[in-house]
């Protein structure tokens, strides 16, 4: 369908009007907001030791997470395109389940699994605390950005389809050699945005986190936490100002990295 240049004009606008209205400009606000009182007031809002913590504890989750998710997610994706087993589709169906489910069952979840009057509650009457601690954070982080490895490297795989890893294996190349030297090179980018898109969803998350963690400043509060905490609860709302615009300067450095990825992408 060829649209008129007044058509095009006014289709534009409302895109550019839509984007600004929810968010150019509640980002703006936030901004506004934060540096209000001057950059001094801002730094001393996100250095104090509830935010250092803070930021401590999601840097140390996602040192967790997201090796877990690169290991598991090319081994499902090399199962989902290269095996033929029962339960595929089932499978298939089950990487997806984050996308479905709120982040709150989630936790409700895995606090009937690892609570203390759980399925395995057992650990923690042993010693080991999940819930209200960080293994239960980061198991919660885990679930939440499981598919995002996935689902960027199982099209890549589909693409490349197998020839060279058969021709490596008809070399006298090992199934391990095959994969550091063949497979490896070829999911490179689709592994390099998944694990981006990971550190993106798991700095942001919330819903899940929160069900599994006290929430004690300096124990188990994440940056996303520290929001909620200043905002809702100390009614602090330039201390929540200031730590959400750190955690949007951090979205953007992620951004950004996606973007010079796939301009390097374009360039190869």
């Amino acid at each position: 369908m060829k649209l008129s240049a007044p058509g095009r004009i006014t289709l534009r606008v409302l895109a550019l009007g839509y984007l600004f209205v929810l968010l150019v400009l509640p980002l703006g606000i936030i901004l506004y907001r934060a540096f209000g009182q001057g950059i001094g007031a801002f730094i001393d809002q996100i250095s104090t030791p509830a935010a250092i913590s803070a930021f401590n504890l999601s840097m140390i989750i996602l040192v967790i997470v997201v090796p877990v998710n690169v290991i598991l997610g090319v081994v499902i994706a090399l199962a989902l395109v290269r095996g033929e087993f029962p339960g595929r589709r089932l499978l298939q169906g089950i990487v997806d389940l984050p996308f479905a489910v709120s982040p709150v069952v989630v936790g409700v979840a895995l606090i009937m699994l690892w609570g203390v009057d759980g399925w395995f509650g057992a650990v923690t009457d042993s010693g080991f605390r999940v819930i209200f601690a960080l293994p239960g954070m980061v198991l919660a982080t885990i679930f939440v950005t499981m598919p995002f490895v996935v689902r960027e490297v199982e099209p890549v795989l589909h693409e490349i389809g197998d020839d060279q890893e058969q021709a490596a294996a008809t070399l006298g190349a090992s199934r391990w050699q095959t994969f550091w030297r063949i497979t490896v090179p070829a999911i490179r980018w689709g592994l390099t945005y998944g694990v981006v898109l990971t550190v993106a969803r798991a700095l942001g998350e919330f819903g899940a986190v929160i069900m599994v963690s006290s929430g004690f400043p300096g124990v188990s509060q994440t940056l996303t936490l520290l929001v909620h905490e200043r905002y809702i609860n100390d009614h602090n709302d330039f201390g929540a100002y200031c730590a959400a615009t750190l955690l949007m300067g951090l979205a953007l450095i992620t951004l950004l990295l996606m973007t010079l990825l796939e301009r390097k992408r374009q360039a190869s």
